[in-house]
C-alpha cells in the first residue's frame, strides 16, 4: 500500500495499490459541474437504496483530460428489474427500455435523462455482438470494455477505480487494449477502427503504437467483413475528423483493411496525406478527405453500397470527383475567385456553394475559401418579363437575351444593374 498527494491541474491523488486498482480522488471544476439536481437525486436514491452508482467509460477520461463530457453513463450494482423497482417506488419515470435486455435503465429526473447500466460480463460474444449475464464485480465490467483508457470508472464522490492503468496511459498519451488486444478485438471487430479513433483523440505523435497490437489488428482485419456499414462509418467519420488521421488511414492499407470497409483498394494515399494537410484545419467535412482515395464516381458507389452514405454525403463526394481537376483558380489572376462563382451562379443546387468550399479545403486554396465563405449569391437582376416590356416578345428572342445578358453580367463581376444590362437589348 502506498499514497501520495499531488496537485496537477486541480486534482488531488491518492494511490492505493491493491491487486491492480488505482484510485484517486478527483475535485476539478469540470466534475463539479456535473451534479444537476437531477444527478444529486440519482445519486441520493442509489444510496438509499445501498446500490453503487458510478461513472462510467469516456466521460471518465473526459474528465481526467480535463473536459466536461457531453454524454454521461452511469454503471451499477443493481440489476434493471432492481432498478425498474426502486424507481417505481420514488415515482421516477422511466423511459426508451430497449437497452433492458442489456442491462440499460434510462430515468428521467427533473427534466434529465439518466443511462444507468447494470455491471455485466460476457458470456459469449461473436465479433459483432455479445450475450452478457449480470454482476456485481466492478473488475469485470472493466475487463470486458476495449481499451484502458475507457475502463475506468468514478464515484460520485470524486473516486477514480482504475483496474488497467487507464488513468497512466492517459497521462502518457498511450492507447492500449484492457488485456489481449487479440481477444478484445475478437469479441467485437469495431473494435480495431475504434482504436484508430482513440488514437486521433488521445496521442501526441502518429507513430507510437505497439507492434502487437498492430499485428492483432492485421491477423484480425478481416472480421471487419461482418460489421454493418452503418457502424463502420460510425467510427471512420470521427478518425477522419481527429488528429492524425492521414496516418491512419494510411496504416488502414498498410494493415489492409480497406477492402473490408468500404474504401478502394489501391486509393490514393498520396494525395490523401496532401488534402488532409491542406484542409484540416478548417474543419473539412469527412468525404471531402476519403475523395482524396476515390479514382472514380464508381469508387463513389462501391463505398456508398458498403457504408451507407447520406445523400449529401453521397453528393458531395461525387461533386469532389467530378471537379477537383477542371474547377480551378484561373491561373492569370492569383486572387480570383471567378470561376468558383460563376459555377455557383450558374448551378441549380441548393448547396452549390457549401460544395464549392469544401472543394477549396481539398484544393488548399485557403484564400478563396475565406473570401468564397464571405460571398453571397447574387440575384440576377432581369427576367423575361423586363425583355417584354421593353419589346422582345419572340420566346426563342428571350431565351437568347437572356443568356447573353447574363454572360455580361458575369464578365461584371455581377455589378451591372438591372438598367445597365437592358442597354445592351435591342427591341
Amino acid at each position: 500500500m502506498w499514497s501520495r498527494i499531488l496537485s496537477p491541474r486541480g486534482i488531488v491523488r491518492a494511490g492505493v495499490c491493491w491487486r491492480s486498482l488505482f484510485t484517486m480522488q478527483l475535485k476539478t471544476s469540470e466534475f463539479q459541474s456535473l451534479f444537476s439536481e437531477g444527478l444529486n437525486g440519482l445519486t441520493e436514491l442509489f444510496a438509499k437504496n445501498q446500490y453503487e452508482l458510478r461513472i462510467a467509460g469516456g466521460a471518465v477520461r473526459d474528465l481526467l483530460s480535463g473536459k466536461r463530457p457531453e454524454d454521461v453513463d452511469f454503471a451499477t450494482t443493481a440489476t434493471p428489474e432492481e432498478m425498474k423497482l426502486m424507481f417505481q417506488g420514488a415515482g421516477v419515470r422511466m423511459i426508451n427500455n430497449k437497452g433492458e435486455k442489456h442491462g440499460t435503465i434510462t430515468a428521467r429526473l427533473n427534466d434529465e435523462n439518466f443511462e444507468v447500466t447494470t455491471l455485466r460480463v460476457d458470456v459469449q460474444t461473436d465479433g459483432r455482438h455479445a450475450e452478457v449475464e449480470f454482476t456485481t464485480d466492478w473488475q469485470k465490467d472493466a475487463e470486458r470494455r476495449d481499451l484502458t483508457i475507457n475502463s475506468m470508472f468514478l464515484g460520485l464522490d470524486g473516486t477514480l477505480y482504475d483496474y488497467f492503468k487507464g488513468y497512466e496511459d492517459l497521462q502518457n498519451h498511450k492507447v492500449r487494449f484492457v488485456g489481449s488486444a487479440a481477444q478484445r478485438i475478437q469479441e467485437d471487430y469495431l473494435r480495431i477502427l475504434r482504436y484508430f479513433r482513440f488514437y486521433g483523440k488521445v496521442a501526441l505523435e502518429p507513430h507510437e503504437h505497439e507492434q502487437e497490437t498492430l499485428a492483432a489488428i492485421r491477423e484480425n482485419g478481416r472480421g471487419l467483413a461482418g460489421i454493418s456499414g452503418e457502424r463502420i462509418w460510425g467510427e471512420l467519420k470521427k478518425i477522419v475528423a481527429g488528429n492524425h488521421a492521414a496516418h491512419l488511414l494510411e496504416l488502414v492499407y498498410d494493415l489492409q483493411l480497406a477492402q473490408y470497409i468500404g474504401l478502394p483498394p489501391g486509393g490514393d494515399v498520396a494525395e490523401l496525406k496532401r488534402v488532409w494537410q491542406n484542409a484540416k484545419a478548417h474543419s473539412p467535412k469527412p468525404t471531402t478527405i476519403l475523395a482524396a482515395l476515390l479514382r472514380s464516381a464508381g469508387d463513389v458507389e462501391k463505398m456508398d453500397l458498403r457504408l451507407k452514405l447520406s445523400r449529401e454525403e453521397k453528393s458531395g463526394a461525387q461533386f469532389l470527383v467530378r471537379h477537383r481537376r477542371e474547377l480551378r483558380k484561373d491561373q492569370g489572376d492569383l486572387d480570383s475567385l471567378k470561376p468558383f462563382t460563376d459555377f455557383i451562379v450558374d448551378n441549380k443546387e441548393l448547396d452549390s456553394q457549401s460544395k464549392v468550399c469544401e472543394l477549396l479545403k481539398y484544393q488548399g486554396e485557403v484564400k478563396l475559401l475565406s473570401q468564397l465563405s464571405r460571398w453571397s449569391i447574387p440575384r440576377f437582376p432581369v427576367s423575361g418579363h423586363d425583355l417584354r416590356r421593353i419589346g422582345v416578345t419572340s420566346g426563342k428572342e428571350i431565351g437568347a437575351n437572356l443568356q447573353k445578358l447574363r454572360d455580361i453580367w458575369k464578365k461584371s463581376r455581377y455589378q451591372m444593374d438591372k438598367d445597365e444590362l437592358l442597354s445592351y437589348v435591342t427591341p
